[in-house]
């Protein structure tokens, strides 16, 4: 593919006036990309996404872009707004890299995506959404999650619950179901699978696990805010990701991996991808979201399973423009 003489925009969400770690890490994003169109031969604009459509609109048709680069991960803060970026592309007949305005809004919406998960027959944790009566399982545990915000943010172990008291059911009768759903905790492994469009359709890149070392038994296991941005804290210090699986391992990952290229065809999705998983400690897996258009800082578990499996991040830039529906460069 020849993607020299193009000229792309690459655009990304206006951070916030006090702006925290998973905000701010959109600017190291934007390097990455950057440093990708630069040895690719690519010219390039930068560009913020606010909520002033018209300002982005009118830049964007001076600009002339022959694509855009989409890195934005929310507006004015918020991810149930991170649709109006690709509606706003559409709208201007604009080819844009990864997900589409279709695939962004139902995969940025964590029960829309269960909804669909469940229909493809694909194994995700129960969920309960305010309809009908909350009806326990002896025994299991609970987590209470936003429905749009990505990067983990308001989640921790504050968020899971027992059934051995009645929080939760208490909590249940004043929690916003349009901003919250609940979700059966499962208490297992983690594992995070990124996916890269390549010549052949989509490749499946090495699986990791997040472990959790020194974890009290009693201390839920929850990839939480804390986990990913917040360095001092004994969640970032004591969660981990590595590559290396025992052989026993095997037939498990191989069905990981089949669950995310089903997951690719079942939303329809282009250019890269990371599906999140829980394992229980029998062995079943549960999908439990599918990030579109994933993190691709240098620390992020997509810039590492690249580097797993030795693909120079430039390649991966250029199959992700390359896997831009309806473009030919």
């Amino acid at each position: 593919m020849i993607l020299n003489n193009l000229k792309a925009v690459i655009l990304y969400n206006e951070l916030s006036a006090n702006a925290g770690p998973d905000e701010s890490d959109i600017l190291d994003q934007v390097n990455v990309v950057a440093d990708g169109l630069n040895s690719l031969g690519i010219e390039y604009a930068l560009l913020e996404f606010s909520l002033n459509l018209q300002k982005v609109q009118e830049n964007l048709v001076e600009l002339k872009p022959d694509f855009v680069f989409n890195l934005v991960e929310s507006v004015n803060n918020k991810g149930n707004l991170i649709y109006l970026a690709p509606a706003l592309l559409n709208s201007l007949s604009i080819p844009y890299t990864g997900g589409t305005l279709e695939t962004i809004f139902l995969t940025s919406s964590k029960v829309l995506t269960k909804q669909l998960l469940h229909k493809a027959n694909l194994p995700t944790p129960l969920w309960f959404q305010g309809n009908g009566d909350f009806v326990t399982k002896q025994g299991r545990k609970y987590i209470v999650k936003p429905i749009w915000e990505d990067g983990s943010l308001d989640i921790d172990e504050n968020c899971v619950f027992d059934t051995s008291n009645g929080e939760l059911k208490s909590l249940i009768k004043t929690l916003n179901f349009n901003t919250h759903f609940v979700e059966e905790y499962i208490d297992g492994r983690e594992f995070n699978i990124s996916i890269l469009a390549g010549p052949k359709g989509p490749q499946v890149l090495p699986p990791a696990e997040i472990t959790f070392e020194n974890y009290a038994p009693f201390k839920p296991k929850v990839v939480g805010y804390k986990a990913k941005w917040i360095e001092t804290s004994y969640e970032y210090q004591h969660t981990h990701r590595t590559f290396d699986f025992p052989d026993d391992d095997s037939s498990l990952i191989n069905r990981l991996q089949d669950i995310c290229i089903e997951c690719w065809k079942t939303f329809n999705v282009n250019g890269y991808a990371r599906v999140d998983f829980r394992v229980d400690n029998e062995g079943n897996p549960y999908v439990l979201e599918i990030n579109v258009n994933p993190c691709i800082s240098p620390d992020s578990g997509f810039y590492a399973a690249c580097q797993k499996a030795s693909i120079p991040f430039n390649e991966a830039i250029s199959r992700i423009i390359g896997d831009i529906p309806k473009f030919k460069p």
